[in-house]
């Protein structure tokens, strides 16, 4: 199954001619998962490879405005496009409200099913092949990050191995691979007989705003992709601090620490129109880094 990561919006504060404010979609096969949703992310999916009607979950980091303000007419959209299918938005304390309210706003009321869930710290939230696990951002107001996280998968098939057992190609190689026992000749069969190890699945965690902190490191643990806050150059570490975001050194360092394979600096601040002082700042702690920008496709493939 194909997974890529979509860019919608990389910047922080408000929409600028670069970069419009935070969104970041992943698409897993058939379904699209959206975190975070400023103002006019529905106009960025317009102008993407994506469609908003297929996204099925929504999960928001926390309420400043240039993280969900975009929900309102991202919501009503969805309905003048005929949605039929439920939305489930995910999100802090306080979330149920603040959907409650938007599907109130002016004469407006949507007639496919809204969903609200607070999630909290520590949550782990299971779905078809994969799971979302919640951690606590160190922001200046109440803030969360989510690891999306693939099951495991089974260890590759030993088909030298199966022949030899006397299991003859077809429905039976199938079962086997699927973690299912199988007789053959009175003989039983179990998949670890024929199965390499397990082998993990893809894991992308996403900070939303945050400073460097232990709960982002152990969340963002061995991920194929960390995209973490880089508001600001080093140079401006104390106003980082101040603002409850993280410099892009410091988030290279978060990613070193975490173990991650590639790092994506997002929430660029509207001061950088051209950001790569804050890619070179990075590089120098983590090669592997790169500023994110508006409409960024990253495919991420499965470890072999």
């Amino acid at each position: 199954m194909q997974l890529y990561i979509h860019f919608l919006g990389t910047g922080g504060s408000w929409p600028t001619v670069q970069r419009n404010v935070a969104a970041i979609a992943i698409k897993r096969g058939g379904e699209t998962i959206l975190f975070d949703c400023g103002e006019g992310t529905q106009r960025q999916f317009q102008r993407s490879k994506l469609s908003y009607m297929q996204i099925s979950k929504i999960f928001i980091t926390h309420f400043h405005g240039d993280h969900f303000l975009g929900l309102p007419g991202f919501i009503q959209t969805l309905q003048l496009n005929d949605r039929e299918e439920p939305l489930h938005i995910y999100g802090p304390k306080g979330i149920k409200s603040i959907v409650e309210t938007i599907t109130k706003l002016g004469y407006f009321r949507p007639s496919y099913p809204v969903y609200a869930y607070e999630v909290k710290a520590g949550d782990v939230l299971s779905f078809d092949g994969y799971k979302i696990k919640v951690a606590e951002a160190c922001h200046n107001v109440p803030a969360l990050a989510y690891a999306l996280e693939e099951d495991v998968r089974p260890g590759k098939f030993n088909k030298e191995k199966a022949l030899s057992l006397g299991i003859p190609e077809g429905p039976l190689f199938r079962k086997l691979q699927n973690g299912e026992a199988i007789e053959i000749n009175g003989k039983i069969i179990t998949p670890d007989m024929v199965l390499g190890k397990p082998r993990p699945g893809r894991k992308i965690t996403i900070t939303g705003d945050t400073m460097p902190c232990e709960s982002i490191i152990k969340l963002a643990a061995r991920s194929d992709v960390l995209i973490h806050d880089a508001t600001f150059d080093s140079s401006m570490e104390d106003k980082a601090k101040e603002y409850g975001h993280s410099t892009a050194k410091q988030a290279a360092m978060v990613a070193k620490q975490a173990g991650v394979e590639k790092l994506l600096l997002t929430h660029i601040s509207p001061r950088y129109k051209n950001a790569k002082l804050l890619e070179e700042e990075a590089k120098e702690i983590f090669p592997n880094s790169y500023v994110a920008h508006d409409f960024m496709e990253i495919e991420v493939k499965l470890k072999k």
